[in-house]
């Protein structure tokens, strides 16, 4: 295997750095090495006795009905739904007893890698513009199909990702946040600049008007909105991924007028939750880590004054919507979740008893409207989406997802633990009922502790057949997560990233500890930032695992900057180029601790072609490293899909090849 001499030098250490040509993929060895990577893993899973099997049982298991939460316009509910086994969900209305399919993304492409990102309908639901993402690309192009005629306007609007699109009231076009092409390098820069353009309908994309720029900080991303009465612009503002944010705002009917920087100082997290005329409510956690409702009126002379209407309290607020003259309130408390009613002063009216414990998979409602849509799911639950009425409290069933597969055999129970520090750490254990604590069950420990995410329960289709193969699902509230609030997010952020990695192990031992499996059957997987957490656990402990599956991870800590938009991932790990920054990303990035001659647990690394978002250079750099320094004696596969990226919009048919690969995987690793 091609190895080069590239080392850099950085505040006084010596960084080999053998395998950087993979970085490049259109070079000649870094095609040939895939492709030799690709053969191999090809025939490790050829070579499978539980493959048949496994595939025909998840696909009878993500055979049933999936709802998402709709949205309401004036009269009509706008809906997703996947029938079963299609690739891709499709978008429904719902007017009285009538729906419809308006919109079937499973017509655009012949393999389904062609997904429905985002959808929004204009005010008065003449237009529905949406995006979609070609093999799972962060990339999108926006369409507008007239509710009406059911036909597409000619207009395509490309370079967008991450952003919102907001509809003027007068139905004529919307704002969008875009990235500009460079005539010269194209999209292929490192570094985008995130601006907000408005495009008038019947138009070409060229001609869109440029609203605002940011010029003195290229790291800005741009969500636009406007308020539900139509009268203001608003701009929600984010450093990267940081939790803390901007927000500046103008009346729409002042196109001349300069946005007006209400909160420029990001120093806490802004989310609007409603307007009534001037008077702005925000969730925040200014001073209040787990987050409260304030609100601020604009037409105060001198200095608006934030008023708190909502404190924080022992849970976390995960969200709040202004509906019919009240706030409907998500509340986290031990990593579940509730809702409560909170008048437009501040006057507290009630809980919403909820139909069943589980995790919220969305809410929605509108500003003048009584009725309140969510969803709720668990491990074993699929989830059924509800309407709640506010002016009488009662609750209906908008939509139930039915299984074929009886779950009454299994439980899910939530445990406490310690972490090495001390630190009590939440963990959802799901299993059959009458499991025996013989320390011989195979385990999947999962988790992901960072980026302010909270790890809730929810419903994978997958993980049934892993319990029906009589397998342990594990899912740890570690820090870096949103689950206790900010303070627990910046315990396992930049200098705290180690707490999360000590959380993981710990929640490894306790599972051995309290006789669930032993190391030789516990499996951790993790992606993303999930990937990285593994990836790190996998190369500090070694010992404690007896299989890994990392996907689309991030592995180089010491470059993730430098590719596509991880500049933007700095506030949350932090920048190699600082010294103290480096210090600590170099003491845990994955690949700079890889041993020579250690044996480490089973690898499956999983990464994708067309993954923009974590490129799969960390992956193959992991793999390459791993096969130079560890013991030969390692497991090591590495799974490099095509037609595919970091996880968006991945189609059904994947998804379970994908769990097929990994349970072939556990099936021959885990002794």
């Amino acid at each position: 295997m091609k190895k080069t001499d590239t080392a850099d030098h950085i505040f006084g250490q010596e960084v080999r750095d053998p395998f950087r040509w993979l970085e490049n993929e259109l070079d000649e060895d870094t095609i040939a090495w895939s492709h030799t990577q690709k053969e191999k893993s090809s025939h490790y899973f050829s070579e499978s006795e539980t493959e048949e099997e496994d595939r025909k049982r998840l696909t009878e298991m993500w055979d049933y009905p999936k709802y998402f939460v709709p949205v309401k316009v004036k009269d009509t509910l706008y809906y997703q739904k996947n029938d079963g086994l299609q690739n891709q969900a499709s978008l429904y209305m719902k007017r009285g007893a009538v729906n419809k399919v308006i919109l079937d993304p499973n017509s655009l492409s012949e393999d389904g890698t062609v997904a429905l990102i985002q959808t929004a309908v204009s005010k008065q639901g003449r237009y529905l513009a949406y995006s979609t993402s070609e093999h799972g690309s962060d990339w999108q192009q926006i369409r507008v199909k007239d509710l009406e005629s059911g036909h597409d306007l000619p207009d395509k609007i490309d370079h967008v990702k991450f952003t919102n699109i907001a509809w003027t009231p007068d139905e004529k076009g919307f704002y969008y946040s875009r990235f500009d092409l460079d005539e010269q390098e194209g999209l292929g820069n490192d570094k985008y600049v995130n601006k907000l353009y408005y495009h008038s309908l019947h138009t070409f994309q060229t001609e869109d008007q440029l609203i605002y720029e940011h010029p003195e900080n290229d790291e800005l991303l741009l969500s636009p909105f406007v308020t539900e009465d139509g009268q203001y612009l608003c701009l929600h503002i984010s450093e990267g991924t940081a939790s803390a944010n901007r927000f500046y705002f103008r009346r729409i009917g002042a196109p001349t007028q300069s946005f007006l920087r209400l909160f420029d100082q990001q120093d806490a997290e802004y989310s609007f939750a409603g307007n009534i005329g001037s008077t702005f409510f925000f969730k925040t956690d200014l001073n209040s880590p787990k987050g409260k409702i304030v609100s601020i009126n604009l037409d105060d002379s001198g200095e608006p004054l934030i008023k708190e209407i909502a404190p924080e309290n022992d849970s976390v607020i995960t969200d709040a919507k202004f509906a019919n003259g009240m706030f409907v309130v998500t509340y986290l408390k031990n990593a579940r979740h509730e809702i409560h009613i909170i008048r437009a002063d501040g006057q507290y009216l009630h809980e919403v008893t909820l139909p069943q414990t589980g995790s919220l998979t969305g809410v929605t409602c509108s500003a003048d409207d009584p009725y309140v849509y969510f969803g709720i799911a668990s491990f074993l639950n699929p989830g059924i989406i509800y309407q709640y009425n506010l002016d009488n409290e009662g609750i209906e069933e908008f939509a139930r997802s039915t299984l074929s597969f009886n779950t009454d055999e299994y439980e899910t129970n939530q445990v406490f633990y310690k972490s090495k520090d001390g630190t009590t750490i939440s963990m959802f254990v799901t299993h059959k009922k009458d499991i025996v604590l013989s320390g011989e069950n195979s385990v999947i420990l999962t988790g992901y502790g960072g980026f302010n995410i909270s790890l809730t329960p929810s419903f994978n289709p997958a993980v049934l057949r892993w319990l029906e193969k009589g397998g342990v699902y594990a899912v740890a509230n570690l820090r870096g997560g949103g689950e206790l609030g900010e303070e627990w997010h910046r315990a396992g952020m930049l200098q705290n990233k180690q707490n999360v990695f000590d959380d993981f192990i710990s929640a490894s031992e306790w599972l051995i500890d309290e006789g669930y499996t032993n190391s030789k059957k516990l499996s951790i997987m993790g992606g993303s930032n999930g990937g990285l957490l593994v990836a790190a656990s996998m190369t500090q402990r070694p010992d404690l695992f007896g299989a890994v599956i990392c996907r689309v991870p991030v592995i180089d800590m010491l470059r993730y900057h430098k590719f596509t938009i991880g500049s933007y991932w700095i506030p949350e790990y932090g920048h190699p180029e600082n010294k103290d920054h480096f210090s600590f990303l170099y003491r845990y990035s994955p690949l700079h601790n890889i041993k020579q001659g250690q044996l480490y647990p089973s690898l499956l690394v999983a990464t994708a072609e067309s993954d923009d978002r974590v490129v799969p250079a960390h992956a193959k750099k992991f793999v390459a490293t791993l096969s130079d320094q560890a013991d030969p004696s390692s497991t090591l596969v590495l799974r490099l899909e095509s037609k595919a990226g970091h996880g968006l919009g991945k189609p059904t048919s994947k998804v379970i090849d994908e769990w097929v690969d990994f349970y072939t995987f556990l099936d021959k690793e885990l002794e």
